[in-house]
């Protein structure tokens, strides 16, 4: 695996060097020398260039360790490893069970949102409608004002949520493995309470909180 620095790459050798630093600092030249079974003078070069581009820094005495370009991506990391889904999650469209897919469309176009949660008449979840479903009833020219949501939502028992206490990168990663854009969020998880939804977490949040983090 090669680093590209504006029109520098990184040798394999420069990789091992910083990769034996991340791990051993601080460490001065010698040791590094000894790590790869080089001598030295070898590895001048490459300790040079590595200090220049800011992967790492030296200090007299002391020795070397990661630079500004390895330390800087940790605050990104650890900023979204902690965050959890109550700290980024918006709030829920709903719609009721006994609605309309002619509704439902309208809900999604005046809320500008690609999922809509449905409730029953105890404000439960029982499912969740998306944009997609609809599409597919659209095109097979059924008539959206007599269908009910109901009909054709993903009933709850099949759905895949998150709570508020679930880290925002367990969210992402239930996206990405079940192909949706969007979750909701709940305070209950059992068939005999039923479902509160709380909220709801979908990709373009987490898009958003990843370009904040990057950009603060």
């Amino acid at each position: 695996m090669r680093w590209r620095v504006n029109k520098i790459e990184l040798t394999a050798r420069q990789q091992q060097i910083i990769d034996i630093v991340q791990k051993k600092t601080p460490i001065i030249g010698d040791q590094i020398a000894e790590q790869l079974g080089l001598p030295k003078p070898t590895i001048r070069s490459d300790l040079s260039l590595l200090v220049m581009t800011q992967y790492l820094s030296a200090k007299p005495k002391v020795g070397y360790f990661p630079g500004e370009r390895l330390t800087v991506k940790e605050p990104l990391r650890t900023s979204l490893v902690n965050m959890k889904v109550k700290d980024i999650q918006s709030v829920p469209v709903v719609i009721n069970e006994n609605a309309t897919l002619h509704e439902a469309v309208v809900a999604l176009f005046l809320e500008d949102v690609g999922t809509l949660f449905v409730i029953n008449k105890e404000g439960r979840l029982s499912g969740i409608l998306s944009r997609k479903d609809l599409l597919k009833m659209t095109l097979g020219n059924q008539d959206l004002s007599e269908v009910p949501v109901c009909m054709l939502m993903t009933r709850a028992v099949q759905m895949i949520a998150v709570t508020p206490e679930d880290h925002v990168v367990e969210a992402a990663q239930k996206m990405i493995n079940y192909e949706v854009d969007s979750l909701p969020v709940i305070r209950t998880w059992n068939q005999e309470d039923g479902y509160e939804v709380v909220g709801r977490i979908t990709k373009t949040t987490i898009t958003k909180l990843v370009v904040q983090i990057a950009v603060e």
